[in-house]
């Protein structure tokens, strides 16, 4: 379930968020920093495939809420015993050890300075011409042409009497999976789980983005925290008290 990412990388390190929009940052010199926000987790571990079994070595995980009463019976039993998620995504990673399903995965496994791959989908612009969606340059504006100025041509020969598979054309622009290489993360809110990225991210806001760079993923343990039970004070036993006589 979900989709699976491949990619060449022995360690990473990978959390899904959503697109808030964009923003601007300023050093201590003045100097300003376009930026993206992003609400990066928290994600739980949903499943953790291995070679042995599964012919795989992946691990997938769940961003984002959603209701009981909105899952099918597939979805249901596959997050049995987690708490409900709208995305699932797969990483292909080369070590599971000490990944353990339920576990979640917050934005604090990145750092200031990590160089990030975004993946998402771009806006949809609707149905485009040739010049828009192909960048194609278009017909003359004069020497006996006219109403053609931004029409296709030619698209293919007469004989062949069919349209070739991937010939240019109109068509819906837009809406199609992005990747986005190289991308700077600025800033690191972990009480937030916020990510400010440099640049422009795919997508438009609220948009699910995967978001991963080459690293350890560490996730931090939460320490047992002793029980805080409610203390009950023992009141100290109090003396009866002494009876007046009654007067008959």
């Amino acid at each position: 379930m979900g989709w699976v990412r491949s990619n060449d990388m022995k360690n990473m390190k990978f959390i899904i968020g959503k697109k808030i929009g964009m923003t601007q940052v300023f050093s201590s010199l003045g100097e300003m920093t376009p930026v993206t926000r992003v609400k990066a987790g928290p994600c739980q571990i949903v499943q953790i495939k291995n070679t042995d079994k599964n012919n795989a070595r992946s691990v997938e995980i769940g961003f984002g809420e959603i209701k009981d009463f909105r899952m099918n019976k597939p979805r249901a039993g596959h997050l049995k015993g987690l708490t409900p998620v709208r995305e699932l995504r797969s990483f292909n990673v080369e070590k599971t050890e000490g990944l353990d399903r339920g576990t979640t995965i917050t934005a604090a496994i990145f750092s200031v300075g990590d160089i990030v791959t975004v993946e998402g989908v771009s806006k949809g612009k609707g149905f485009a011409g040739v010049v828009k969606r192909h960048h194609f340059a278009g017909a003359p504006a004069t020497h006996g042409h006219k109403h053609d100025l931004r029409s296709p041509g030619s698209i293919g020969a007469g004989g062949v009497q069919r349209v070739f598979k991937g010939m240019r054309m109109a068509g819906r622009m837009g809406g199609a999976p992005v990747t986005v290489k190289n991308l700077e993360i600025v800033e690191v809110h972990p009480e937030s789980n916020e990510l400010y990225i440099k640049g422009a991210v795919p997508g438009a806001r609220n948009g699910i983005l995967e978001i991963y760079c080459p690293g350890e993923l560490v996730i931090a343990k939460t320490e047992d925290k002793p029980s805080e039970e409610p203390v009950v004070e023992t009141a100290a036993a109090e003396t009866p008290a002494e009876t007046a006589p009654i007067n008959e």
